[in-house]
């Protein structure tokens, strides 16, 4: 059997102490919340793919300020794993008639203990992670990335 790793990013959006959430729907067609995230896709930086996921996910464009952290995790519900690039990003510009990916329910606007009181609506474990990283002021250049489309 040949193993792979899934790359994906995710992004978190925050102003004045509320983070941008997705509410999605799971593979198990139950609403859970994320941050904006995906898959790399080909030919797309890591940088790309966030800034895409994260306005087609929520209709926002964002600014990309640094590198949360790198983590694994592994599905319970499919054993499969992925390795998930968070970033952090300012909100610049809303775009509210633009119609969100399939299977997105909408954008939200929660405080990290809105969030932590509601861990059975969490995609993964991850969601809170993050977000605690970022509070705890976990922030790396995105020089880190070493992405073609960042200018020295």
């Amino acid at each position: 059997m040949r193993w792979l790793a899934h790359v994906t990013v995710a992004t978190i959006v925050e102003d004045q102490g509320r983070f941008l959430l997705v509410e999605e729907i799971s593979a198990d067609n139950k609403p859970v919340f994320n941050q904006p995230a995906g898959h790399l896709e080909a030919n797309e930086s890591l940088i790309e793919a966030a800034m895409r996921e994260t306005l087609e996910e929520t209709g926002w464009d964002v600014e990309l300020t640094a590198v949360t952290g790198i983590y694994l995790y592994t599905a319970p519900s499919n054993g499969v794993t992925y390795q998930r690039i968070c970033f952090s990003a300012r909100p610049l510009r809303h775009h509210p008639e633009r119609a969100l990916d399939d299977g997105i329910l909408g954008a939200h606007w929660l405080t990290r203990d809105e969030l932590a009181t509601q861990p059975g609506r969490w995609r993964s474990h991850l969601v809170l992670r993050c977000i605690d990283d970022y509070l705890e002021g976990e922030r790396f250049p995105l020089s880190l990335i070493r992405d073609p489309s960042l200018t020295r």
